[in-house]
């Protein structure tokens, strides 16, 4: 599960995004137009792979393409003319190349390198789960007011969200979507805030609305479960509270139902599409899309995922979304001039490579638009994992650190929150630290509605607080040794951004 993100992106303003903007789906399609052979379209001698096939968003443009993709030898598995992808299968091993030549396509490429099963997240290591005589343990501590495992929550306190649930809960005309690995509503602590007219189950590229496709499918696959506890658990006297308890939470399943977990960028795109499509306000993203950890613009098939995923997360945007993406836990410094690929790609055998990632992007949360968050611990310093980088990080928010250990009754620098089936436990990540920024943003969001995601992204960045860059040398482990080197000043750094996200002045 090293895909997903207990995550990373660039900044909004940094002539990188203009290029990457302009370096898509902006530009003309290939100018030729060769006839495809009968050969070429009943070659079926390679592995079934998906595809993403990025065109204009016009009727006209995107029918003449789908007619040219089943000459091709591909098959259409849905259009999403709104944005001018369309999502195929083929087992022609020629078939991108081919895509690629034809009149009207502006990119084109597979999202996945090993063949499609019959039918990446980002936390920091395994997660704990809490006991039952544990939770008892804690229980005892609760003050009058609390959730009963709120006095292990130290992350709430740290941003002021417990005050702030006294002043602001939220609305539940605001909805925070989980793109993850799928949400168990039936916990106590969601049900109540749960929207399932805004949930779906998004593997394949496809929605499926049918009732509980959002779920998880085992225990295993508890990191959506998780996140969504973090935003919008409720206060009614069980269990945790959420950053924005008064809120609703939606689930869009994306991962693939195996023990990979993966994060395909069809499955993505539809959901992007679907939450723009059903009044989504806002996006949790704790994942990074599968299979490559940054997909660079000089390969055919990255450069199309990035257009494709691009394209969606754009146009819920416009819709008036705003997606919010995890950092990552590479302790990446995201403005080096080169970075270590040793994962990608990974559905099938990685090839390490060095990247640029000023040219190579990590997707969703390199992406214009996206709010991009650091993990920080209990005392505040940046968590030993996540990636940072000035003019890369938005925010900062809590996600936990088993180095920085509080005061607690568990003792536990991790954050705790839902688990699948009743359970609660302990993560740690970048992954982690998203859900407390998207439940900022859902307060504001709820302070605020007519405010859109450009005002909403200055608004998180406004009520921060920025501790600045560390006085000496940061070493995360205690283990002697320089870790991370943060630049900039208590206005903008690398660690912070802007600062960590307040809840409390949120709702002032």
């Amino acid at each position: 599960m090293a895909h997903l993100r207990s995550r990373r992106r660039l900044a909004l303003a940094v002539p990188v995004v203009l290029s990457l903007t302009a370096s898509l789906g902006f530009l003309p399609g290939a100018a030729s137009a060769a006839p495809l052979t009968a050969s070429a379209a009943t070659r079926a001698d390679g592995p079934n792979l998906a595809y993403v096939v990025n065109t204009r968003a016009d009727h006209r443009t995107v029918a003449s393409v789908e007619k040219a993709i089943t000459g091709a030898g591909g098959t259409v598995v849905i259009a999403y003319e709104q944005i001018g992808v369309i999502v195929v299968h083929s087992a022609d091993p020629d078939f991108g190349r081919r895509i690629r030549a034809v009149r009207g396509v502006q990119s084109a490429g597979a999202t996945r390198t090993a063949p499609l099963a019959a039918a990446g997240t980002t936390d920091e290591g395994a997660v704990k789960v809490l006991s039952a005589a544990e939770a008892a343990k804690v229980s005892r501590s609760a003050a009058a007011g609390q959730e009963p495992l709120e006095a292990d929550q130290w992350d709430l306190r740290a941003i002021g969200a417990d005050r702030a649930a006294r002043t602001d809960p939220g609305s539940k005309k605001v909805t925070v979507a989980v793109i993850d690995v799928g949400v168990d509503d039936t916990h106590p602590d969601i049900a109540a805030n749960f929207s399932a007219s805004q949930s779906a189950n998004c593997v394949g590229g496809k929605p499926d609305t049918t009732y509980g496709a959002w779920r998880p499918v085992d225990a295993d696959h508890y990191h959506g479960t998780h996140v969504a506890g973090e935003i919008a658990a409720a206060r009614n006297g069980v269990g945790v509270a959420g950053v924005a308890p008064g809120v609703r939470v939606s689930g869009i399943t994306v991962a693939e139902p195996d023990s990979t977990q993966l994060f395909y960028p069809e499955s993505v795109v539809c959901a992007f599409v679907f939450a723009a499509d059903h009044g989504v306000e806002i996006t949790n993203n704790s994942y990074y899309v599968d299979p490559w950890l940054y997909n660079c613009l000089d390969d055919p098939d990255q450069r199309a995922i990035v257009d494709a995923v691009n394209r969606a997360q754009l146009y819920a945007q416009h819709k008036g979304t705003l997606n919010v993406a995890a950092a990552g836990n590479s302790n990446d410094d995201l403005d080096a001039d080169a970075l270590a690929d040793a994962s990608s790609p990974d559905d099938s055998t990685p090839v390490p490579r060095t990247v640029d990632p000023h040219k190579c992007f990590d997707v969703p949360t390199q992406l214009p638009g996206v709010v991009t968050v650091s993990s920080t611990g209990v005392t505040g310093a940046k968590s030993y994992f996540s990636s940072y980088g000035k003019g890369v990080i938005d925010v900062a928010a809590p996600g936990g650190d088993r180095f920085q250990i509080p005061d607690t009754p568990s003792k536990n620098g991790r954050i705790l929150s839902t688990l699948p089936n009743n359970q609660y436990g302990w993560l740690q990540g970048t992954s982690m630290a998203t859900p407390h920024v998207a439940g900022v943003a859902a307060l504001l969001k709820s302070k605020y509605p007519w405010a859109g995601p450009d005002t909403l992204q200055r608004l998180l960045k406004a009520e921060a607080d920025n501790p600045g860059c560390p006085a000496g040398p940061y070493d995360g482990n205690g283990d002697g040794v320089v870790d991370a080197t943060c630049v900039g000043d208590k206005h903008l750094n690398g660690f912070y951004g802007a600062g960590i996200v307040n809840a409390l002045r949120a709702v002032r």
